[in-house]
Parts: C-alpha cells; sequence; structure tokens
C-alpha cells in the first residue's frame, strides 16, 4: 500500500499542478479550471467596486456578499493546491525549499493576500480597516493572464532589462526631490510657517510640482520661492521624461530585435532553435569553441539573465544561459513526416521505461516533451502521463498526430 500511494502521489500532484497551471488548456479540466478562475477573480473584482455604489450596497448588499464570499474561498483552495504543487513549480529544489520559496514569492504573496485579509477580521476585529486594504492586492492576481499572449510579456522583459536605468532615473529624481524640497522650505518656512511646518511639507510640494500634478494647496508666494518654483517644474517635467525615454526606447528595441530575427529567417530561409540550459547539461563550463557544433549550426544570441552576450569563441556557457542557435532550412528535399503521441491517463506507456516498450525496430523516439521541457530519450527515462512523446515511425500508431518537418 505504501509503495502505490508513494508511486500514485507524484502523479497526482503532477495531475493537480498542470491543472493550476495558468495557460495549460491540453486537457478539458485544466481549460475549464483556468475559465473558472479567470470569472471567479473579475466577479470578484466587479462585486468589490460595486459595493463601493451605495445603491448597489442598498439593492444587492447580501449577494454581493456572498460572491465575495464564494469566490474568496476558491482563491484559499487555489493557494492550497499551489502548496501542494511547490515542488513540481521548482523541480530542481527539495520538498520544504520549493514551498518555501513559493511562500515568499511575488505570486506566492499575492495568492496569499488574495483570500486571507478577508478572513483575519474574524479573528482580529480591530484591524479589520487595515486588512480591507490588503484586499487590493486580488487585482495582482490579473497579470497571470500574460500566460496567454506572449506580447503582454514583452513589458516585464523591457523593465527587466532597463533596470539599471530606471533605477538611476528614480534616484535622481529622489535626489532632486529632497533637494527641492529643503530648498523650499528655506525660502518660505517664514513667510508661511502654517503651510510649510516642516522639511515633510515641502517633500510633499516637491512631489506635486516635480510630477507635473499640481494640487495647488501648498504654493510659494515669496518672489524667490516663485522663481525657484519655475525652474523646479521645468526639472520636474524632464525629470519625468527620463524613465518615459527608457522604457519607450525599450520597446522599440525588443520589437525591431524580434521583426529584424524573423524578416532574416524569411529572407535567408533560417531556423531559430530557444535552448536553455541546466547544471547537468554537457555545455555548461565549455567555451563556444570547443563545442563542436554540426556544420551550419551556429549560436546567434545567448541571453545571460537581462544582459545579450555576443557568442564569441571564447565565451564560457553558464547554467541558465538562454542560447538560440541558428539553422540552415531544408531544402529541396522530402519532408520528414514525425508523429506526436500525448500519453493520457490509460495509455500502456505511462510509467515505462523506454528501453521496455513494446515497439518495432521501424519507430524510434525522437525526443519527450514534459511540462515544457524537452527530455533527451535515453533507455532509463521513464514516461508520465501527460508527456508528449515526438517519434519517427514507418507504421500506423493509434492516437498519433502527425508533424510535417519540411
Amino acid at each position: 500500500m505504501k509503495k502505490l500511494n508513494r508511486k500514485l502521489l507524484p502523479a497526482f500532484r503532477r495531475r493537480v499542478f498542470r491543472m493550476v497551471s495558468v495557460g495549460v488548456v491540453d486537457d478539458p479540466i485544466n481549460a475549464c479550471y483556468d475559465i473558472v478562475s479567470t470569472l471567479a477573480l473579475l466577479v470578484n473584482l466587479i462585486a468589490a467596486f460595486a459595493v463601493t455604489f451605495d445603491g448597489a450596497r442598498e439593492a444587492h448588499g447580501v449577494l454581493l456578499g456572498r460572491i465575495e464570499a464564494v469566490t474568496v474561498a476558491f482563491f484559499a483552495l487555489d493557494y492550497v493546491l499551489r502548496l501542494f504543487t511547490a515542488n513540481n513549480l521548482y523541480p530542481d529544489l527539495p520538498e520544504w525549499p520549493s514551498l518555501r520559496r513559493y511562500v515568499f514569492s511575488f505570486d506566492g504573496l499575492i495568492d496569499l493576500l488574495s483570500f486571507l485579509p478577508y478572513y483575519l477580521p474574524f479573528f482580529f476585529p480591530a484591524g479589520a480597516a487595515v486588512f480591507r486594504l490588503f484586499r487590493i492586492a486580488r487585482i495582482f492576481r490579473l497579470f497571470r493572464i500574460n500566460a496567454y499572449y506572449d506580447s503582454l510579456n514583452v513589458i516585464t522583459e523591457v523593465i527587466v532589462s532597463k533596470k539599471q536605468q530606471l533605477l538611476s532615473s528614480v534616484f535622481i529624481i529622489s535626489v532632486l526631490m529632497l533637494a527641492s524640497s529643503l530648498c523650499m522650505y528655506s525660502l518660505e518656512h517664514d513667510a508661511q510657517p502654517d503651510v510649510f511646518k516642516n522639511a515633510f511639507s515641502g517633500i510633499w510640494w516637491s512631489v506635486s510640482t516635480l510630477l507635473t500634478v499640481g494640487y495647488g494647496d501648498i504654493y510659494p508666494i515669496t518672489p524667490l520661492g516663485k522663481f525657484m518654483s519655475i525652474l523646479i517644474t521645468f526639472l520636474g517635467v524632464l525629470m519625468v521624461a527620463i524613465p518615459t525615454g527608457i522604457i519607450s526606447a525599450g520597446f522599440v528595441e525588443q520589437y525591431s530585435t524580434f521583426k529584424r530575427i524573423g524578416d532574416y529567417a524569411r529572407e535567408e530561409d533560417l531556423d531559430f532553435v530557444h535552448v536553455e540550459l541546466s547544471p547537468r547539461d554537457a555545455w555548461v563550463g565549455k567555451c563556444i569553441k570547443d563545442l563542436q557544433l554540426p556544420r551550419g549550426v551556429i549560436i546567434a544570441v545567448i541571453r545571460r539573465g537581462s544582459d545579450i552576450v555576443v557568442p564569441r569563441g571564447d565565451v564560457v556557457l553558464k547554467a541558465s544561459d538562454r542560447i538560440i542557435l541558428c539553422a540552415e532550412a531544408l531544402r529541396d528535399q522530402a519532408p520528414v513526416a514525425l508523429k506526436e503521441i500525448t500519453l493520457r491517463r490509460n495509455h500502456d506507456w505511462n510509467g515505462r521505461a523506454i528501453r521496455d516498450l513494446d515497439i518495432s525496430r521501424q519507430t524510434y523516439i525522437v525526443m519527450v516533451r514534459r511540462r515544457g521541457t524537452m527530455l533527451v530519450p535515453h533507455g532509463s527515462l521513464v514516461l508520465l502521463e501527460g508527456d508528449n512523446v515526438i517519434l519517427y515511425s514507418k507504421e500506423r500508431l493509434p492516437h498519433e498526430a502527425k508533424i510535417p518537418v519540411n
């Protein structure tokens, strides 16, 4: 019984992980869970906005309260399922470190804050107002929609790639804000002791002025203060334009890169392959010149974190490097017909090593795709439910899907 449980639990955990993973819709249950999760979030946010209107609260207050209770309970269940499958999210870590990493990750904290503030007032009534403030964190769950749209991920990539420049601009704005607040306090305190009471009053004025908002609740009245205000307002326009220009340039650069690679591939009839190195890969620690790549295959780009590394011969590859390989596409040759089989629950290959499969000599497995990761089909590799097995065979196989390779 214990052996059976040890075998069934990992399979069940993988099944749950695929269900709660956003964007994995290869199964009706997974697709349904994604739809329910998205609808629960949207309905919860609509109810949260509706309850702020007096008319809606008086007419439908009970209904809105029940909607919030049901959707928050779903968020709590979703959090428990993600705790249960944390080891599948971070397969390179042991059980408890992977659980800890998810709990303290951005997604984990947002998932926790999406339901915990709703229940805390039952135990700590005095902090109900503060707990309601934390419910705003639910709106950040909308970022999970990025998994459906690769174009939205460009925003994250631009911010990460330009983070040094953005931090520098924020630092400059902070220094200018502090300097202008102290300067204005010195110029206006004697004339307006009730308005510019301290340095914090100056900071509030400098923030509203530098960010070109200008609420008008605090403003200089002395000639020298007004002159200084004009200079700081002009500097504010320039300072706010810096991060805007950085992000705009990042978008142009990112889309230009995608377009250039795509156009080059069409013009030269080339194929590009994306590979991410793991610590156990044979290429890790080797120079590019020592890789002995096949003729016609080159390394086009190496992405290391947020940096782009030029693939010179003396560059040493590291774990987690993302490599784009380039090769000339096949031309004037007969296409190779590969076949793909998705292992469902009752498939005979589930739980069996490749060497133990009963397949003919006219069939061989080319690759195994597992949760978005490509695995080399060595003989000891055990196939699991949900694996996509790509193979070449001259025979007709059940449940196959053909993949033409030109």
